[in-house]
């Protein structure tokens, strides 16, 4: 008898998932709920959505996630002039520990020649032989103000394309995190696509059309894109599978937030991962800080190689200390977004019976949009 027990809580109204382009590939079927772009309501906004629960399982599997930036310095003259001396530094930012965004000229990346996209991107997805996507979500956003000002009235679109398939439009099912602050125009929204996920599998996802806005401010211009996708597999540990998402701006005024992920019942010297999605992270702005308890003894600052404790959230998407996932393009220094996985070995020491996260800043701006884990459950 497998052991596992699933909920998902769906907070939002609407889900689409329509072909926008067609080949030869199949498309997943979609559920019932599924409409058309001409048919479906804009979602609702929000300046700040607290961070609440979007999927819990205990089952035998784990997390997995596909992510990359949708913007970066310019290295090319389109709709300006771009001397040697900009591109170089420019390629120099994208390999930096300190470059930030507000340095440079931002542009959009976009890799698969289609007229009709402005930013594409694509990132690898790495699903276990023999596992059963459980649930699958996107997320994406970014700063709509720079030296252009985009309409908000797109943040709830983005188009996707799974491996060898054709882009398929997704609309936003929840409500919207959309705050203006500190000179940025800062979103982010997500969407339910396990049917899209649970059919194609594992391969390199591309993710087009993400409303961010280019040029250069004080603010900075940053946006990208994250999967996470929840999966069961027999041979794996029983765990806890948890998903949590929401819209909070950490800045010199509100430097701290709390996260409590309720009853995560953990074995002493378990093991386990969690990842984190924010925005506008700077790599050369130290001071933010992230910390995990888990009910038992002091709570443990989280960090590696890539992320230091004093400034985890730098412009980085990262596995456990690695920057070795296949994503094109594959920038060390994403400028702007981060999306990182931590190893919780160490936070799991004593054990526990409830778990929550904390988020400090000192100097730097952060936006905040989403956060999982994966993590040994006790019996």
């Amino acid at each position: 008898m497998r052991d596992y027990v699933v909920h998902a809580v769906r907070r939002g109204l609407l889900f689409a998932v329509t072909a926008v382009a067609t080949t030869a590939t199949a498309v997943a079927v979609a559920p019932p709920s599924v409409s058309t772009a001409s048919t479906v309501p804009a979602a609702k906004s929000a300046t700040r959505i607290p961070f609440g629960e979007r999927f819990h399982a205990v089952q035998h599997g784990g997390i997995v996630r596909a992510a990359n930036s949708a913007i970066t310095c310019r290295t090319t003259g389109e709709f300006t002039t771009v001397t040697p001396a900009d591109a170089s530094a420019c390629v120099a930012a994208r390999d930096s520990a300190t470059a930030s965004n507000d340095q440079y000229d931002m542009f959009y990346t976009d890799l698969d020649k289609d007229p009709n996209t402005y930013n594409s991107t694509r990132g690898e997805l790495r699903v276990p032989a023999g596992a059963k996507v459980s649930y699958a979500r996107l997320y994406w956003g970014g700063n709509l103000r720079v030296g252009e000002q985009k309409p908000p009235e797109d943040n709830g679109r983005v188009l996707i394309a799974e491996p060898g398939g054709a882009y398929k439009e997704v609309l936003s099912d929840t409500v919207i995190g959309h705050r203006t602050a500190g000179g940025a125009d800062a979103y982010q929204a997500s969407a339910d696509i396990t049917p899209l996920v649970r059919a194609a599998g594992s391969g390199l996802y591309t993710v087009a059309q993400i409303n961010v806005a280019m040029g250069r401010t004080a603010a900075g211009a940053w946006g990208g894109w994250t999967m996470v996708v929840a999966y069961e597999r027999a041979e794996d540990p029983l765990r806890h599978l948890a998903i949590w998402d929401g819209f909070e701006a950490l800045d010199a005024r509100e430097q701290e937030l709390r996260v409590g992920l309720g009853e995560l019942r953990t074995p002493a010297d378990g093991t386990g991962a969690m990842g984190v999605v924010s925005y506008d992270g700077d790599p050369g702005t130290a001071g933010d800080s992230l910390t995990v308890g888990t009910g038992r003894g002091k709570a443990r600052s989280i960090g590696d190689t890539v992320n230091p404790v004093s400034n985890v959230m730098n412009s980085s998407i990262s596995d456990a200390g690695s920057t070795q996932i296949k994503r094109q393009p594959a920038y060390k220094n994403t400028l702007g977004y981060d999306s990182d996985l931590f190893d919780l070995r160490e936070a799991l020491v004593p054990g526990g019976d409830t778990m929550h996260v904390s988020f400090r800043t000192g100097r730097d701006s952060i936006w905040l949009g989403a956060l999982y884990v994966a993590v040994d459950a006790r019996r």
